[in-house]
C-alpha cells in the first residue's frame, strides 16, 4: 500500500519546484562590489548536507555489537605497511584518522581493533540510508558513499522548518538503518556551505549558516577546512597573501582568482557570500584500479599477477560501461624505488591487447620492494565516438571478452580467467572509492551482501 501521505508530500513539492521554476534564478552578483561589501542581496537556505559519520567503521560496529565503543580502524589489509581507511570516533581520541599509517595507530593505540574492509556491506546499508531519507526528502544528488545533498523549496527554507527537517531525517536513520548510523547535517543558502557546515559539528552534528552569520562562522577557519583547500593550495594562498578564513572571505574576486589561479578563485567568491551556483566540479574521464600487495606477493613475479588481475578487472570495467581506452598507464610504488610507465592504445577495450602491452612494458620495470600495484584508463570513448582500426582485432577480440563476461556472469566469478593471473585471482577485491557508491560484479554472487 502507498503511504498517501507521502504522496501528497511529493506532490507539494513537485507544486513547489513548479513554483521555482517559474520564478527567475537569483540575480546575477553584482561583481562591481568589493569583496569588503558583504551587504548582498539576500540569499535564502536552499541546501541540506548530509555526511554520515566514520560511515565505513560505523557499519562496522552496527554489524558487530562487541565493537560498538572500542576503538577500530577498517583497513584494505591486515598489515603495518597499510594506511587506515576510516576510524571509529573512539579511535579518532587516540589521534588515528583515514589515511594514518596503520604501524602508526598501533603506537597511538595498541588496543586498536583492525577490520578488513567489507565493501559489499557498505554498499547494502548506503541503499537503506537512501531510502530512510527519502522519507524525509527526495535525494538531489548522492556525492559519495556516505555523502548527498537535498534541495530546500518554499517553506522548506525558513531556519525551523530546516531544522525540523534534518532532525527527523537522523530519526530516521536510527530507526530504519541502526543506531550507529549517524550523521551531521549542514543547512546553507548553496550546496558548498552546507558540505562545509557539516565539518564544523561533529559527530552527529546540524549547523545552520545563515548568509548574515557567514562573516562571523567562516572567519576562525583554518584555510584547509574550506573545501577544495589542500596543504599545496595553501600555500599558494599564503604566497598571495591569503593565511586564514577571514582573509579569505575578504580578498576581492580579482585577488581570488590571482591566488587559486583560475576560474575556481571566482566562485569561491560567490560560494563564500552564499550564491546558489550551479557549478559543478566534473573530474576528467578516467578508471582504474589500484592493490596494497599481501606480504606473500610482494615479489616480482607476485607483482606482475596482480597488475594482470587489475588489468582484467578494470577491462572488464570498460566493457560492462560501454568504453573504450586510448591510453594505458601503469604504477608500481615500491617501498626503496617505484616504477610509472604509459602507453597509447588504439581504442580498445579488449583484455588481451592491454595484456600484450602491458607484457611489452614490462620488461622495462625498475622498482624495488614493491609495496603497491595500479592501473589507469585515460582517453575515455563511448562506443558510437569510436572508429576501429582496419588492422588489429580489438573488435573481435572484444566480442570474445564480451563473452567470457556472460559466462561469469551465468556460472561465477572466474569460471574463465587467464592463466597467468590463477595466484592473484583472489586479490584486488572491489572497493569503495571517493564518489563511488557501488561495487561491480564481476560474476554471479559477486559483491553480494545480505542484511
Amino acid at each position: 500500500m502507498v503511504d498517501a501521505t507521502l504522496l501528497n508530500n511529493k506532490h507539494l513539492r513537485f507544486s513547489e519546484l513548479q513554483q521555482e521554476a517559474d520564478t527567475p534564478a537569483n540575480p546575477s552578483p553584482p561583481v562591481q562590489l568589493s569583496s569588503s561589501q558583504l551587504a548582498e542581496p539576500k540569499q535564502p537556505l536552499r541546501w541540506l548536507f548530509l555526511d554520515l559519520n566514520s560511515y565505513f567503521a560505523s557499519v562496522e560496529q552496527q554489524l558487530d555489537p562487541d565493537l560498538r565503543g572500542k576503538p577500530v580502524a577498517v583497513v584494505p589489509t591486515i598489515t603495518d605497511s597499510t594506511s587506515c581507511i576510516a576510524a571509529s570516533f573512539e579511535a579518532k581520541q587516540f589521534g588515528i584518522k583515514c589515511g594514518t599509517n596503520v604501524g602508526e595507530a598501533k603506537q597511538k593505540c595498541p588496543e586498536i581493533i583492525l577490520i578488513k574492509g567489507n565493501h559489499p556491506a557498505y554498499v547494502a546499508y548506503h541503499e537503506k540510508v537512501k531510502a530512510a531519507c527519502e522519507t524525509v526528502l527526495p535525494i538531489d544528488k548522492v556525492c559519495s558513499i556516505d555523502e548527498m545533498r537535498f534541495r530546500l523549496l518554499a517553506t522548506e527554507a525558513s531556519p525551523a522548518v530546516a531544522s525540523e527537517l534534518a532532525e527527523r531525517m537522523k530519526l530516521a536513520l536510527r530507526k530504519q538503518v541502526g543506531e550507529y548510523i549517524t550523521a551531521s547535517i549542514g543547512i546553507a543558502p548553496n550546496a558548498f556551505l552546507a558540505k562545509l557546515a557539516t565539518d564544523l559539528k561533529k559527530p552527529n552534528g546540524l549547523v545552520i549558516l545563515q548568509q548574515e552569520d557567514l562573516v562571523h562562522r567562516l572567519s576562525d577557519l583554518e584555510l584547509t577546512e574550506f573545501c577544495g583547500i589542500n596543504r599545496r593550495m595553501k600555500i599558494r594562498l599564503n604566497a598571495a597573501g591569503i593565511y586564514s578564513g577571514k582573509d579569505l572571505i575578504n580578498a576581492s574576486q580579482r585577488e581570488l582568482i590571482r591566488a587559486f589561479g583560475g576560474i575556481i578563485g571566482e566562485r569561491y567568491w560567490y560560494y563564500l557570500r552564499g550564491y546558489d551556483t550551479n557549478h559543478e566540479n566534473k573530474s576528467d574521464k578516467s578508471l582504474g584500479h589500484s592493490h596494497v600487495l599481501p606480504p606473500e606477493l610482494r615479489t616480482d613475479h607476485g607483482t606482475r599477477d596482480v597488475m594482470l588481475r587489475l588489468i582484467q578487472k578494470a577491462a572488464a570495467r570498460l566493457r560492462s560501461n560501454d568504453l573504450w581506452a586510448t591510453q594505458m598507464h601503469l604504477r608500481v610504488k615500491g617501498i626503496v624505488k617505484s616504477w610509472d610507465a604509459s602507453t597509447s592504445l588504439s581504442p580498445t577495450q579488449d583484455s588481451i591487447t592491454m595484456t600484450e602491452r602491458f607484457l611489452e612494458l614490462w620488461e622495462k620495470r625498475d622498482f624495488t620492494r614493491p609495496l603497491q600495484v595500479g592501473v589507469t584508463f585515460t582517453g575515455l570513448l563511448k562506443s558510437e565516438h569510436v572508429t576501429p582500426s582496419l588492422f588489429d582485432q580489438t573488435v573481435e577480440r572484444s566480442h570474445f571478452n564480451a563473452a567470457i563476461d556472460q559466462v561469469n556472469q551465468r556460472f561465477g566469478k572466474h569460471k574463465v580467467f587467464l592463466a597467468g593471473m590463477e595466484k592473484a585471482k583472489h586479490t584486488a577485491e572491489e572497493r569503495i572509492a571517493f564518489q563511488k557508491t557501488w561495487l561491480m560484479e564481476e560474476g554471479k554472487d559477486d559483491n553480494h551482501f545480505q542484511l
